[in-house]
């Protein structure tokens, strides 16, 4: 079932030139997984959007019963291993996927996008990422989740990736952009942050420099200084969650902090995000 609500009235924070000149280079940097290469997708597992067939348009009479996954798992320049992090939360959901990278994503018309039901762009570095689609795949993917209702989840770099972004993302934000979270003035890094929610515990995440959501939709979890760590709401006929944290990360990446929290619980937290995407279902907020 879909719900949208009208989320509460954007926070648009205009800048000038002068402003985007000297802070656009700095903000967006790499967020994801430890270490991990950008631009280094993981082994592919699922079909690519070159090999799913094209929708059919031959109407009810049409005997082709290969149908198009839900899911569009983008896995293009930009991101990293939390790729693979996330196909193994579809994975355990028994969710089919397919796999676009920035070439195929470029490639699509609007036509075929809208036959997925919900986007998924990870971690990794969202300055490249946005560098190696062109506005016109922007714009397409834009219009398709303002008119078709395509859905959106973004995944630290993801997120800042679906927001305004200095005009080099998707701009589901209505021209609101994200900093990266300052982590209580400790300055950027990995840690393990406890991230509140306005009806259930808190929870230990993995945070890599990834944003603080603030000034846009309904604010679903929170970071230890009150700003949004995840947010969610309607773009058009749309719906889209932008997380600044890595509830998918596996134990791997977690060697790096001590987290207070299982694994397990967790990586069920990102099948609800992912879940809740998927069906464009509000999750509980403040």
């Amino acid at each position: 079932m879909r719900i949208f609500l009208a989320p509460a009235k954007n926070v648009l924070r205009r800048m000038v030139v002068t402003t985007l000149l000297f802070v656009a280079p700095t903000i967006f940097t790499a967020c994801g997984s430890p270490g991990s290469p950008i631009g280094n997708p993981s082994k592919q597992v699922a079909p690519t959007v070159d090999e799913v067939p094209a929708p059919s348009s031959s109407g009810s009479g049409s005997t082709n019963t290969v149908t198009t996954p839900p899911v569009l798992l983008f896995n293009g320049t930009g991101t990293d291993t939390s790729v693979a992090s996330v196909e193994s939360v579809l994975s355990t959901l028994k969710l089919r996927y397919a796999t676009a990278n920035s070439s195929q994503l470029n490639a699509m018309t609007e036509t075929k996008l809208k036959a997925y039901k919900l986007l998924i762009v990870p971690g990794g570095n969202s300055t490249t990422i946005g560098n190696n689609l062109s506005k016109a795949t922007k714009a397409m993917v834009r219009a398709t989740v303002q008119n078709d209702g395509l859905h959106y989840l973004g995944i630290c770099a993801g997120g800042f990736f679906g927001s305004y972004q200095y005009g080099n993302g998707l701009d589901l934000t209505s021209g609101v952009w994200f900093n990266v979270w300052p982590n209580n003035g400790k300055g950027i890094g990995m840690e393990a942050v406890e991230i509140s929610f306005p009806k259930s515990s808190k929870l230990d995440m993995y945070w890599h420099d990834g944003p603080e959501t603030s000034g846009w939709g309904y604010i679903v979890a929170k970071y230890p200084d009150g700003t949004a760590a995840i947010a969610e709401g309607a773009y058009g006929k749309g719906f889209a969650i932008l997380s600044g944290v890595h509830p998918e990360a596996p134990a791997s990446w977690r060697t790096c902090c001590t987290f207070t929290t299982p694994l397990a619980t967790d990586l069920a937290y990102a099948g609800t995000l992912v879940t809740a995407a998927l069906n464009g279902t509000l999750l509980p907020h403040y």
